[in-house]
């Protein structure tokens, strides 16, 4: 293959591509790397989907350089996950920004992208921290930099670079004490240097790196990474138990105020973007805050997803002591994260709910009927503490709901019911408990999703169960299932096998012979002109191909609408609807 003095378009989508590709071979020892922010093994997982987005919206966006710049920054802002993901975005879309209007990608222009991307890591970034991958980006561009000034080809100078990039990693625990106290070196750096090595595989085809298998931090530096900040009163970064992150329309002058506001309640704090539409993640103890922060700027966050780091810890603590063979020489709560507790025994045998009883303590905790894993998981993310198994056909009992609301490290409980047939049952449970129980009567996974962006675990459960319900009662929801039999419907004669779509109050709106016109013709009837967003939660027999169909449909027919795709796993209902 002959070496190349240019990155054109194809070239800088191949080094994209080969970038994904790399990244996700390497992705569990870049994990095993991770311990800053926080141990929580996600660093090359998020750098492997923030990537798995740029790499389709470049199948998308076929086109010369301008057309692929613009597929690369689009695609990295809208799909960064986690801090490591969202830094990556802001160092392509760095890159992206100088390469789009260049007519001549030879060393100099190469070098000055990189320079760029350093930059803009930097300004996206409240707190700079060195001996991270801001370290290791803006060594390897000062060395390309000085390397093209020298006259080097492109393939010299990013071989410059990338020697430069890898002394500059390995200084990184000289830099970062966390580091060195766990023996390891940073797992962002880690992960940008193989895009070098892309790079290099394309315009030199030289072979990439293997993974190495690395067995990361044992159990003794890992204790002694959550112990950091032990012993000050100062709050450190580890001890902040959530991570906020979501897309944020906001008028580009108040930027920088909403990232000084966040600084008032977090750390971790980076935000990427402009031109009125931003990609924000905090670490925070105050979930509330953080999301009402930019609306008192007049900002609109949406796509919100929350995740409890402490909880992440400790399944990532207790997977490399499994994959170490290390004795279980500390448990979850020593590590500052949770460990699964033990729920009631139901049906077949299997625990009916999952919870995390040995998260610290509370004012109110929310427990909620989940009918699939992806919804559970979304619950999770949300804050959730306590998921019972149950849905329309699978409803759970009052003895149930009473097992987990006990189980809660609060006193105080709010219960998502999600289920109108569930209701009643909920509300049994607050004369059984000595704790205070209050029931939001929620019909829906959409009107419960609704409900959670309004739950602030330190505020009463009169409070939240006030503030969640008018959030649900804000949404309007649909569904989509199969009929079982046939029947007359105020929408028409339903045949069994046909799909149909139920609003509540209203019953079947729509029927239709397969499942995407069943699902447009109700989102007609629920959607109307002063709607923002609507949510999407496919279900266990949803097709990608009929997802990917109606996000398009309605991208045609409601332009203004911002649409949300989660998988929720529910049985028989394909699709679940919400509308804000």
């Amino acid at each position: 293959m002959p070496v190349l003095e240019q990155l054109g378009p194809d070239a800088l989508r191949h080094t994209l591509v080969t970038y994904r590709n790399t990244m996700k071979r390497h992705q569990v020892d870049i994990n095993k790397l991770n311990v800053y922010p926080v141990p929580d093994g996600d660093t090359g997982t998020n750098m492997a989907r923030t990537l798995d987005a740029v790499v389709a919206e470049l199948e998308k966006r076929p086109g010369a350089i301008e057309e692929t710049c613009n597929a690369i920054s689009h695609g990295s802002l809208m799909g960064a996950r986690g801090n490591s993901g969202v830094i990556l975005s802001q160092i392509l879309r760095g890159l992206a920004s100088t390469l789009k209007s260049a007519r001549d990608i030879g060393a100099p222009k190469v070098a000055e992208a990189l320079k760029a991307a350093s930059a803009a890591a930097y300004e996206s970034v409240l707190k700079p921290i060195e001996g991270t991958i801001l370290t290791v980006v803006r060594e390897s561009a000062d060395a390309a930099v000085r390397a093209a000034g020298d006259g080097a080809t492109l393939a010299a100078m990013l071989r410059v670079a990338r020697a430069a990039g890898r002394e500059s990693l390995a200084k990184t625990p000289e830099l970062l004490p966390v580091l060195k106290d766990a023996g390891v070196v940073d797992a962002g750096g880690a992960g940008f240097l193989l895009f070098l090595d892309s790079a290099l595989h394309v315009v030199d085809g030289e072979p990439l790196p293997e993974p190495e298998n690395i067995a990361g931090p044992n159990t003794e530096q890992l204790i002694a990474v959550m112990k950091r900040g032990e012993g000050d009163d100062k709050v450190d970064v580890s001890e902040l138990r959530y991570e906020v992150m979501f897309l944020l329309e906001l008028d580009d002058t108040k930027s920088k105020a909403f990232m000084q506001k966040w600084g008032e309640v977090g750390d971790s704090i980076v935000v990427v973007g402009g031109d009125g539409l931003y990609n924000c993640h905090i670490h925070t103890n105050d979930i509330g805050a953080a999301i009402e922060a930019p609306i008192s700027l007049g900002g609109r966050p949406h796509q919100i997803r929350v995740t409890d780091l402490f909880e992440e810890v400790a399944e990532e603590h207790e997977k490399r002591e499994a994959q170490i063979g290390a004795p279980s020489g500390a448990d979850a709560t020593t590590l500052g994260g949770t460990s699964s507790g033990g729920g009631a025994t139901s049906r077949g045998g299997k625990p009916s709910f999952k919870t995390h009883a040995a998260l610290p303590e509370v004012t109110c905790a929310v427990v909620a009927v989940a009918s699939g894993d992806g919804i559970a998981e979304l619950f999770g993310n949300l804050g959730v503490h306590g998921v019972v198994t149950g849905g329309q056909t699978l409803n759970p009992s009052t003895q149930e709901l009473l097992d987990a609301v006990e189980h809660m490290n609060a006193q105080q409980v709010v219960i998502l019911p999600n289920n109108k047939n569930i209701i009643p049952v909920a509300k049994q449970v607050d004369g059984l408990t000595k704790k205070e129980v209050r029931v939001v009567p929620t019909c829906s996974m959409p009107e419960a999703l609704a409900a959670l962006v309004a739950y602030d675990p330190e505020a009463s459960a009169e409070h939240n169960g006030g503030s969640m319900a008018k959030a649900a009662a804000a949404v309007v929801t649909g569904e989509v299932t199969t009929a079982v039999r046939d029947t007359k419907t105020d929408a028409g004669a339903v045949k069994e096998g046909d799909s149909i779509g139920l609003v509540r109050g209203d019953g079947v709106v729509a029927i239709a012979a397969d499942v995407f016109e069943c699902s447009t013709a109700l989102l007609k009837h629920i959607v109307s002109a002063d709607r923002e967003l609507l949510t999407i939660i496919t279900g266990a027999d949803a097709k990608a191909a009929t997802t990917e169909k109606i996000v398009e449909w309605v991208g045609s027919h409601f332009p203004s609408l911002v649409c949300e795709v989660h998988r929720g796993g529910q049985p028989l209902y394909p699709y679940l609807f919400g509308v804000e």
